[in-house]
C-alpha cells in the first residue's frame, strides 16, 4: 500500500511561505497534501474525514492555536495524528501538545528529512 492510499496530510500555518514550502516537501515525498492558512479554515473543510495526519503551526495569529485545534479535534471525536511545530517552545507547550498525544513535536527549525519521517510514521505506524 502506497502513502497516497493512506489519505491526505492536512498543513495548518499561517506562514504563507512556510505552509507552501512543506506543501512542496511532502508533495516531493509522495504524499497528498491539502492546506490550510487556520485551524478554522481547517475545521470547516470538506476533507476533515478523510485527513490521515494533520501538520500544525502552534502560534497561529488571528484565531484558534494549534494546540485549541488538538484539543477541537479531539473533542469532536477526530483521532488523527498531530504533528506540532513551533518556534517557541517552552515546557509548558511541549507538556500540553504531549498530553494530546501528539504524534510528534517539532522544534523549529527542524530538517525536511525529519518531517518526512514524522509524517510517515504517523500515517503508517511505527515499522
Amino acid at each position: 500500500m502506497t502513502l497516497k492510499e493512506h489519505g491526505l496530510v492536512a498543513v495548518v500555518d499561517d506562514d504563507s511561505s512556510m505552509l507552501n514550502a512543506l506543501r512542496r516537501l511532502l508533495v516531493a515525498h509522495r504524499f497528498q497534501v491539502e492546506t490550510f492558512a487556520s485551524a478554522e479554515e481547517f475545521l470547516l473543510s470538506p476533507v476533515l474525514d478523510q485527513i490521515a495526519c494533520v501538520v500544525s503551526d502552534v502560534d497561529l495569529r488571528d484565531g484558534m492555536s494549534g494546540l485549541a485545534l488538538g484539543e477541537t479535534m479531539l473533542a469532536r471525536g477526530h483521532a488523527t495524528p498531530i504533528i506540532f511545530m513551533t518556534a517557541l517552545a517552552d515546557s509548558e507547550v511541549r507538556r500540553r501538545a504531549l498530553a494530546l498525544g501528539c504524534s510528534a513535536f517539532l522544534e523549529k527549525p527542524f530538517s525536511a528529512e525529519m518531517l518526512v519521517e514524522s509524517v510517515a510514521k504517523a500515517i503508517t505506524g511505527p515499522k
